[in-house]
């Protein structure tokens, strides 16, 4: 690659930028040299706003973004003193474009492709493990209430079925594998766990208080209604909280 010192430095300062600003971990952006699957460019093409020289840089950000594959390969070219490009007024209109994206992504937008999808089949998974927490919980209360206390039997059935919950939840709904950060999830875990179990027994303190001596079924009646308002909040902290810097890898693709 030959070219220019002044093109030199703007490339090399614009890229550190990208790197700075919007965490790009591709080292150049601007050579025109890029190809990209079909399949791919109708993810990202509609989600690209720029119509101008900024244009490659968006979907290479966005790319990134969406966990697609960005392979560089080396290539020999020899930079046109001629071009006609007028360099100041393309690096101020990309400049631009950085700050628009960034903003952008601290608001939200645009979606990242398959995002959605990916949402509703955590959703799905997650609604699977916790309809089977459920039933483990319930027969493991009943269980128990033979023997101990409405509060104790509430408080071991909930321990036991969070365990399993954050390590189904972990495994089938957030996709992560292997033992890195198993205990650390499995603690955040049992602080999600400490909040459910404030509702369901704050929920049981509550129809103790107003029936003193209900049957075992009215119990469960109540814990499991505490249990949908729990399971909801377990969701929200497992997406957000506990799992969310270790998801899976994201789709790999070119």
């Amino acid at each position: 690659m030959v070219r220019g010192p002044k093109r030199e430095l703007i490339s090399r300062s614009y890229n550190l930028i990208l790197r700075l600003v919007l965490r790009a971990r591709f080292s150049d952006a601007q050579c025109g040299f890029k190809a990209i699957r079909a399949d791919r460019a109708q993810q990202l093409l509609p989600l690209v706003r720029d119509r101008g020289w900024f244009f490659d840089t968006e979907l290479l950000v966005l790319a990134q973004r969406a966990g697609m594959r960005i392979h560089e390969v080396p290539v020999d070219w020899v930079d046109d003193p001629d071009s006609r490009v007028d360099i100041v007024e393309t690096a101020v209109t990309d400049l631009r474009g950085v700050l628009r994206l960034a903003h952008d992504f601290r608001a939200g937008r645009p979606p990242r492709p398959g995002q959605q999808r990916r949402f509703a089949g955590q959703v799905a998974r997650f609604l699977a493990v916790g309809i089977a927490s459920t039933v483990a919980y319930a027969v493991l209360y009943l269980a128990l209430r033979t023997a101990m206390p409405a509060q104790a039997a509430n408080a071991l059935a909930l321990l036991a079925t969070a365990v399993g919950n954050t390590a189904a939840n972990r495994r089938f709904t957030f996709a992560i594998h292997g033992r890195r950060h198993n205990v650390r999830h499995q603690l955040q875990g049992l602080g999600v766990f400490g909040l459910a179990l404030g509702l369901t027994s704050g929920s049981l303190a509550l129809l103790h208080a107003v029936d003193p001596d209900p049957s075992h079924a009215v119990e469960l009646i109540v814990l499991t209604c505490a249990n949908v308002l729990a399971t909801i909040l377990r969701f929200v902290l497992l997406r957000s909280w506990v799992f969310r810097a270790s998801r899976a890898a994201p789709e790999r693709a070119e």
